[in-house]
């Protein structure tokens, strides 16, 4: 056979080839996206599937529970709110640990008769939805972690009701009176609107519902978390043996910047300044968990008071510790 036909037939058996090739990896291209594609989707079934919401919660709840993590939000977070700004469930799905939103927020403090009807609505809604009552951890964002620190209190002190075995904070303004006090610096510096607007309404809430703390301290006293001042830790009295974490972010500089406020305003001052009376109290399992420049909103935006310095990952493993 010629040379010249040979190589010719060479060619011809190339350009076979590449486009045998091309079409190939065409078609595993495509195979891989479909299967990529139907896994995620299932997943996306599966977790819909087990979503459960209403006028109190939202629930995600995997075929199998190990755990439950109860999440109140900021003042005035929503279930919605919070799973924008802090989406763990489809994490937790992975790690079988159940996720409730509550639409519970809007406090700073909780009155008695708050504390009875809030547990026995949780508890209806552990035993409604048939959740596994033991290793279940409450947390919250802003105010939310003083619901989730007295409630747990709370529910730990009754019988009959669900014992927390863990309860986080992220950056909350767990001193009443502390935060009295810093609203009234912020009004004096009169340097940012937002900081003005909020101390104007802190300070007229807690003057109508306490009166001023300087005639009144037993008031702040028995609804704060903590009270600095007197190093008061009444209201979590029945946390001895619960694990607790403290988020914050003391972004010393970012403050200072934005609000004109000092470290002494802050309420990772106050928070570690509780961190470390609990653990003079021998509350052997309480962790003050600082953090640096995670604080961004789910906009992007710059800001140490976030639901974003919270690491999840770690967080689920923290509460599947045995």
């Amino acid at each position: 056979m010629p040379r010249s036909l040979l190589r010719q037939l060479a060619i011809i058996e190339t350009v076979v080839n590449n486009i045998y090739m091309k079409k190939l990896l065409k078609f595993s291209c495509i195979i891989t996206l479909i299967f990529f594609s139907n896994f995620s989707i299932a997943q996306k079934n599966e977790i819909a599937k087990n979503h459960k919401s209403s006028d109190f919660y939202e629930l995600y709840k995997p075929d199998t529970t190990e755990a439950v993590l109860v999440l109140f939000g900021g003042y005035p977070e929503t279930a919605e709110d919070i799973k924008r700004e802090f989406a763990i469930n489809e994490l937790a799905n992975e790690k079988n640990v159940a996720v409730v939103y509550l639409n519970y927020s809007g406090k700073l403090w909780l009155e008695e008769n708050e504390k009875i009807e809030l547990a026995e609505s949780i508890n209806k809604l552990f035993k409604s939805n048939e959740l596994p009552i033991t290793k279940v951890f409450l947390g919250g964002f802003s105010s939310g972690g003083n619901m989730a620190l007295l409630i747990s209190d709370f529910l730990i002190e009754n019988s009959n009701s669900i014992k927390p075995e863990g309860v986080f904070i992220v950056d909350s303004p767990i001193d009443l009176l502390a935060l009295y006090n810093s609203a009234e610096k912020n009004i004096k510096s009169n340097y940012s609107q937002p900081a003005i607007q909020e101390a104007k309404w802190i300070i007229k809430t807690l003057n109508e519902n306490f009166g001023e703390p300087v005639k009144n301290l037993d008031q702040y006293e028995n609804y704060s978390v903590f009270t600095s001042k007197t190093d008061n830790i009444n209201n979590l009295k029945n946390l001895e043996n619960t694990r607790i974490r403290f988020y914050t972010e003391p972004d010393i500089q970012w403050w200072k910047e934005n609000r004109k406020a000092d470290y002494d305003q802050m309420n990772a001052n106050f928070i570690e300044k509780l961190s470390q009376n609990l653990k003079d109290a021998e509350f052997d399992q309480v962790e003050y968990i600082p953090t640096e420049n995670k604080g961004y909103r789910a906009n992007g935006e710059r800001h140490p008071h976030s639901w974003s310095i919270v690491d999840k990952e770690d967080l689920l493993q923290w509460m599947l510790e045995k």
